[in-house]
């Protein structure tokens, strides 16, 4: 019979000074050091043609996008790295000497197998318990579809686009994103043993 394996917790603070020498990025879940994969061509494609398309319509303005680098600190036990993140006004970094942001505007997630399900899940539970945040947008990769949970006082209101001809507007931050655009370097094709697959266009 194999033993447990044994977690080793540390503390906020060993996390984040380790994680200015890592190589690699990590997340911290309630004293867990979690490694980051990486992704896939199609999810790196995705995730920077979407930061591309929604810094441009943002630039002279108020609110300013950041790709993956940026560390999101949700609570004092739980940090991350979204795939994009919006903020509108001053960035607010947290009082310990990283650069630790806690008021973002918008965060946007491009699913994966092996993250959907906390994206959808404990992700999207601790996100919304962050006072600024307006919107969380959840970006497919198996399939043009994009969802969008929007804050509207203390109530989420759900709203998706799917196919190429779709789009969506992010009325908080003044962002229209149309799915060819976003999806303008992946083609989606059916295959019969796999289903939906996505390979690049061109």
């Amino acid at each position: 019979m194999a033993l447990p394996q044994t977690v080793t917790l540390v503390s906020a603070d060993e996390y984040l000074a380790q994680e200015v020498l890592a190589d690699d990025k990590h997340e911290y879940v309630d004293g867990v050091v979690v490694s980051m994969s990486g992704g896939s061509i199609k999810h790196s494609r995705i995730k920077t043609d979407l930061a591309r398309i929604v810094g441009s319509q943002l630039a002279g303005g108020q609110c300013e996008v950041f790709d993956s680098d940026l560390r999101v600190r949700v609570d004092a036990n739980f940090y991350t790295y979204p795939d994009v993140t919006v903020v509108c006004g001053e960035a607010v970094l947290a009082p310990d000497g990283f650069d630790n942001l806690v008021n973002p505007t918008a965060i946007f997630e491009v699913l994966s197998a092996s993250t959907e399900a906390r994206d959808r899940g404990e992700k999207w539970i601790r996100y919304r318990q962050i006072p600024s945040l307006q919107h969380y947008v959840l970006v497919s990769q198996s399939q043009p579809q994009i969802e969008v949970f929007t804050r509207s006082g203390d109530v989420w209101t759900f709203t998706d686009a799917s196919g190429l001809d779709a789009s969506l507007h992010l009325e908080t931050i003044g962002v229209a994103l149309a799915l060819d655009e976003v999806y303008g370097r992946v083609t989606f094709e059916e295959d019969e043993s796999t289903g939906l697959v996505g390979e690049p266009r061109g």
